[in-house]
């Protein structure tokens, strides 16, 4: 055991000293984070509010940089603060069982060398010659296989056996001592192991959090911070996982509750990824988290081609443009990411404190791109400012949390399968962080979103805390009935502009049989994912949304503006107010029309 963690230095660790550093570190970003405010509010904002000049000009620009220093340092502080206390963490339960074992071999009388071997007295006979059997020394087997295991010995065939070594027992001859000697040296070698494994992981992360000299704060400086948050993550994913990612949403929101103002704010800026994306933290927090990472994710995409990098970075940027609004209602940031095509969740209201809450899931086509900044997260603001003419208290969401499908796997349930899990993780989480006893929930899929939508509420228990569901230009829910998704059939309400080709996808067996049209004068009601939502066999509350506009050249509206105007009021008036009055609680009001 002579390379990394020691057992001494392990049982002489004050992990103390390295909360206290972690303190140190924590007192540091709030300092930087109280100095960054006075630049940009006291110094530079009424600099730019009370003068007009070059020379005034040329000041706000230093006191910018001098404010992205600061932002810098609190990031990185708030970074450093998060390993030295996550690790000390972490360390405590090795540490613990390492003690205890040591305990153990005072209290038998053994000694434990340096290497980490225990010496062992005589005791017991020999079977054969009735001598007392002689003492000896073993290591402990700390679980792993090869060189990194001083308790495994080679038999004949070079194969890693504990059971061998010099001083392994003969046939007949039992020490006592022996098999005692040899648990105190295994636990002693598995709390080492674990204990290197963790100072490892955190000494990596920690090695990275380093500025160049002379520190410039620019767009590469963010991206190199990008990969800290990344590597500090990753650092403490086990421990993260104790805490708080392996918990159901309510238990996340009992875990934050009991956290101490200054301890949610160091989680924040510590594990902003994690804490933005996080379903039961509290919309306010994710906002926050997200939007601090959010600068550092476009930089970690800036020059990048690979994967629709592109596209994801268009898609950032159309998003932080529209933070930068102050719109009306306000905009959360409730998640962003990466992977896939890309992630993003936008509320228009905060929806801990909305009495409505609705959370729209669109369908084919969509990614984090420049179009979904453009006009997917639009749908969710008109939605939202519409509602609110039926009940103020509605914020509307729109939830990018899967992978939606292209035109060339549009006909696969995958994408639905794999979203439906991941959205009533999410609706969960709203059930959990809304102050309302019992708020009024919304769940929309729109286009192949009805799939993902109509997924997830056939799962056992259905959608959680939705009262209504909306299906937009829907090919399928995957059911036969409206009573399948878990609400009531009354509670489920469909839209199908006669415009609309996706919502007229007729199922496999009518594609190879009767074609569209086919199917369409013998009146299946058959479509691509199961029964029509619009059709009487279906069940659902057929809504008024008219014939949309019409196709491709006839109204100069883009190849199947009927099936993306349902959120317009230009597009499709009836269909827009529907939605936002089912949205507001006032369904009983809506104006229907005859199922298919």
């Amino acid at each position: 055991m002579a390379f990394g963690l020691t057992w001494q230095q392990l049982r002489d660790l004050k992990l103390s000293e390295l909360t206290e550093a972690a303190d140190g570190w924590a007192a540091l970003m709030r300092r930087a984070d109280v100095a960054r405010e006075r630049v940009d509010g006291d110094m530079s904002g009424k600099l730019t509010k009370t003068q007009e000049s070059e020379s005034a000009e040329s000041a706000v620009k230093r006191l910018k940089r001098l404010s992205e220093n600061y932002h810098y340092i609190q990031t990185e502080a708030g970074l450093i603060r998060g390993a030295l206390d996550c690790l000390a963490t972490e360390l405590t339960a090795p540490q613990r069982r390492l003690r205890d074992a040591l305990d153990d071999v005072a209290s038998l009388g053994y000694k434990l060398n340096v290497n980490g071997s225990i010496d062992y007295p005589a005791g017991g006979k020999d079977t054969l010659t009735g001598d007392a059997i002689p003492g000896g020394s073993v290591m402990g087997n700390n679980g792993l296989i090869g060189a990194g295991n001083p308790g495994l010995h080679r038999d004949s065939n070079g194969m890693y056996d504990p059971a061998l070594g010099s001083n392994a027992p003969q046939p007949g001859i039992l020490n006592p001592h022996r098999a005692k000697a040899q648990d105190v040296a295994d636990r002693i070698a598995h709390a080492l192991s674990e204990a290197r494994e963790i100072d490892e992981r955190y000494s990596s992360a920690l090695r990275d959090l380093k500025a160049a000299p002379g520190l410039t704060v620019d767009r590469k400086t963010w991206a190199n911070v990008a990969g800290d948050v990344t590597a500090v993550g990753s650092a403490a994913r086990e421990y993260l996982a104790d805490q708080v990612l392996d918990k159901s949403p309510a238990e996340r929101k009992e875990w934050w509750d009991h956290l101490s103002k200054e301890e949610r704010q160091e989680y924040i800026t510590s594990f902003p990824d994690v804490i933005g994306y996080l379903d039961g933290i509290p919309a306010a927090a994710r906002d926050e988290a997200n939007r601090a990472n959010l600068p550092l994710v476009i930089a970690s995409l800036e020059g990048q081609t690979a994967d629709g990098a592109q596209d994801k970075l268009a898609g950032l940027k159309g998003i932080q443009t529209k933070l930068s609004e102050n719109s009306v209602p306000p905009m959360y940031l409730l998640g962003i990411g990466t992977e896939g095509k890309g992630r993003a969740i936008v509320s228009y209201g905060n929806p801990d404190t909305a009495r409505n809450v609705s959370s729209y899931v669109p369908g084919l086509g969509t990614a984090l791109d420049a179009d979904f900044a453009d006009d997917t997260v639009g749908r969710a603001m008109q939605t939202a400012r519409d509602a609110r003419q039926y009940d103020p208290s509605t914020a509307s969401i729109v939830w990018l949390g899967y992978d939606a499908p292209g035109f060339t796997d549009v006909t696969s349930t995958t994408d639905a399968n794999n979203g439906a899990p991941a959205y009533n993780s999410f609706m969960d989480g709203i059930q959990a962080t809304n102050e309302h006893e019992n708020p009024h929930v919304t769940a929309i899929g729109h286009s192949y979103g009805s799939l993902t939508v109509g997924t997830a509420a056939r799962q056992d228990g259905g959608i959680p805390g939705v009262d209504d569901i909306i299906l937009l230009g829907s090919p399928g829910t995957g059911a036969d009935n409206a009573s399948e998704l878990n609400v009531g059939k009354g509670h489920v309400f469909a839209a199908s502009a006669d415009n609309d080709p996706v919502s007229r996808l007729p199922s496999m067996k009518d594609l190879v049989g009767p074609g569209i049209l086919g199917a369409a004068v013998m009146g299946s009601n058959d479509l691509w994912f199961g029964t029509d939502p619009t059709s009487k066999e279906f069940g659902a509350t057929r809504m008024e949304s008219g014939d949309g506009p019409l196709p491709l050249w006839l109204s100069g509206q883009g190849p199947t503006p009927a099936h993306s105007g349902y959120f317009d009021e230009d597009r499709n008036p009836s269909a827009a107010d529907n939605i936002a009055r089912i949205v507001g609680g006032r369904s009983d009001s809506i104006t229907t029309e005859a199922p298919r």
